[in-house]
């Protein structure tokens, strides 16, 4: 497991949206540009305020073939164990590794309510969800690539194991934030450092919207206003 940041960090970032953290992100170098976002594929059904934050904890899921132990999906309780180990605050991050996936839904009502009690704040899903206005009413951010209204043959194939949503890695002990506009991974060591390069971003953003809306804007102004603010490239 990855350290974990204080709980201030985690409190800076819930006051960011995830373009800004995306924009604070390019800036390290880290990883490509076309990289630690999801792509076309996942979608937030919940309607929370603020966003999603969490140090992820990864699952590997399939519905649409049975188990290979028998029994209904809410009496395989073995990876709900192997989150005490896990650092606060969480999210639960699914890949449903059926060929086509989303058939069923792990995470439902019951589910949300269990997984909420075991500190998590929210779920990313390639897969379904079912009961999204009951995940909402108990508190929980989900998002995901469908939904269904059954479990079908719901179970666990692996724990804490890197895994792949709408073309996203993540790894468990990764920082996740997430909002309307998608999901965004910071690896643990950088999440510290987002908050204030956010900002920074932000910041720049703001003076170049405020000299659009001033009187006898023009291109040729827009330039060299540009031009001369920090961080211009």
């Amino acid at each position: 497991m990855k350290h974990n940041p204080p709980d201030s960090i985690y409190r800076e970032l819930g006051k960011l949206d995830s373009n800004s953290v995306a924009n604070a992100m390019e800036s390290f170098g880290v990883r490509l540009r076309n990289e630690g976002f999801t792509g076309p594929g996942i979608a937030r059904r919940t309607d929370l305020a603020g966003p999603m934050v969490g140090v992820a904890l990864t699952l590997k899921v399939r519905s649409s073939d049975p188990p290979m132990k028998a029994g209904f999906y809410l009496d395989q309780p073995d990876w709900w164990e192997r989150i005490e180990a896990a650092d606060y605050p969480r999210v639960l991050i699914i890949q449903d590794v059926d060929t086509h996936p989303g058939l069923g839904a792990l995470v439902g009502p019951v589910h949300g309510c269990i997984i909420r009690a075991l500190g998590f704040t929210g779920m990313v899903t390639s897969g379904a969800i079912r009961g999204a206005r009951r995940l909402g009413a108990i508190g929980l951010h989900a998002f995901s690539g469908n939904v269904s209204p059954s479990h079908a043959y719901s179970h666990v194939l692996e724990i804490g194991g890197p895994v792949e949503l709408a073309g996203l890695r993540i790894a468990t002990g990764d920082v996740i934030h997430g909002d309307q506009d998608g999901i965004v991974s910071v690896p643990a060591e950088l999440a510290a450092k987002i908050p204030e390069v956010a900002r920074r971003f932000m910041e720049r953003e703001r003076a170049i919207c405020e000299f659009c809306e001033r009187p006898g804007f023009s291109p040729d102004g827009l330039k060299a206003f540009v031009r001369a603010e920090p961080g211009s490239r």
